[in-house]
């Protein structure tokens, strides 16, 4: 018995022994403790943003020329009404001169001719009383009454000769409106396209041609961002945004929605979109933001404080998560609440203080494994 006794021990030890050695390795595993905190649920953009001005214009003259004057650069800050770009227009000049000197002439003709109207209505008059008198015969007073009228009505048309000349001299002043650009508000010029002397193209319509001079007010800027379409049910003007940018990174700037556009964007080989604005909270902290800065944003639709959350990234098909108990992997059926990218809420299934995991792509991790686990 003392013999059976033995062997059975050695057996034991050396299933014990295979059993060590040839048991499965614990697979290294992320895990993070089930604790409280703040969820939100928010919407991103789905592809960059971008910070606009609330004012841009790209000016071209309305008719094409050489460039006789360029009264600003790139980078200055301009006035409204300040003149910035005028062609040559030594033409248009002379026709405005031309029609002044037209003006004057037509003046002084109406002059004459209205001057011999009225003495001609004085003499029409004086051959009526003479008439009356029995001095003139009635046809030398007809005479006199028809001179009369035609003389009134010649004064009349130098009149609409004047008037004519006037509407030639301001046709020339519209004409060389034509060939100046003037600053419609205060800004800074982004882009001037041409340079003194240079021949200046106008843009028409459908057309890409680079306007000369691209104008800026740089005081006032909203963020410009594509949503997907299955989220703009969700968007409404007034709604809290987080403003971030990768040229400031890890600032937040607050901002609200300020316009949902009222169509869907659809664009060739890209998910359709419905263009969002957002103005910020706080222009102080966006007035040194560059138009065109890359954007990105995030909508707040709700948000708890205080609740029970795991990482989103923890959460498997189905609702499912994976649990470490006694190092091993126990999967547990949970029911969820507000959610984000980072963080959703749980509402059953999960204690604060337990352990899930986060890291299911490794390989093997799969409930009923055993894990060795390390924190993030």
């Amino acid at each position: 018995m003392r013999r059976i006794a033995i062997a059975l021990a050695v057996v034991a030890l050396l299933a014990a022994g295979i059993f060590w050695f040839t048991r499965p390795k614990p697979i290294a595993v992320v895990v993070r403790e089930v604790s409280t905190g703040q969820v939100e649920a928010t919407l991103a953009n789905t592809r960059a943003g971008t910070v606009e001005a609330c004012q841009r214009t790209k000016l071209s003259t309305i008719i094409g020329g050489r460039i006789e004057y360029l009264g600003v650069k790139e980078g200055d800050r301009v006035k409204k009404g300040q003149l910035l770009l005028k062609l040559w227009n030594d033409d248009q000049k002379a026709n405005t001169t031309l029609a002044e000197a037209q003006i004057a002439l037509a003046a002084r003709r109406s002059d004459e001719v209205c001057i011999a109207a009225v003495n001609a209505e004085k003499e029409a008059k004086r051959q009526a009383e003479l008439r009356a008198k029995g001095f003139v015969s009635p046809s030398r007073e007809e005479a006199a009454r028809t001179d009369a009228d035609v003389r009134r009505a010649a004064c009349t048309t130098s009149k609409a000769d004047v008037a004519q000349a006037q509407a030639k001299w301001q046709a020339t002043r519209v004409e060389q409106g034509r060939i100046a650009l003037y600053a419609p508000f205060d800004g800074i010029v982004a882009k001037i396209v041409g340079e003194l002397g240079e021949y200046s193209t106008p843009s028409p319509p459908g057309v890409p041609t680079p306007p000369a001079i691209d104008l800026i007010d740089d005081t006032c800027l909203y963020v410009s961002a594509p949503m997907d379409e299955v989220d703009a049910p969700k968007i409404i003007v007034g709604q809290a945004v987080r403003v971030t940018l990768d040229a400031l990174p890890g600032k937040i700037l607050p901002g609200k929605v300020r316009r949902v556009a009222p169509y869907v964007l659809a664009v060739e080989k890209q998910a359709r979109t419905v263009e969002i604005e957002v103005d910020f909270s706080q222009p102080d902290d966006a007035s040194k933001l560059l138009v065109g800065y890359s954007a990105d944003v995030e909508i707040i639709l709700a948000g708890r404080d205080k609740v029970l959350r795991i990482p989103t990234a923890a959460i498997q098909e189905g609702g499912k998560v994976l649990v470490v108990v006694d190092d091993k992997l126990e999967e547990r059926l949970i029911k969820t609440g507000l959610a984000n990218w980072e963080y959703t809420e749980v509402s059953a299934g999960l204690q604060a203080g337990e352990r899930i995991v986060t890291s299911l792509e490794r390989a093997g991790v799969k409930a009923g494994v055993f894990v060795s686990a390390g924190s993030k």
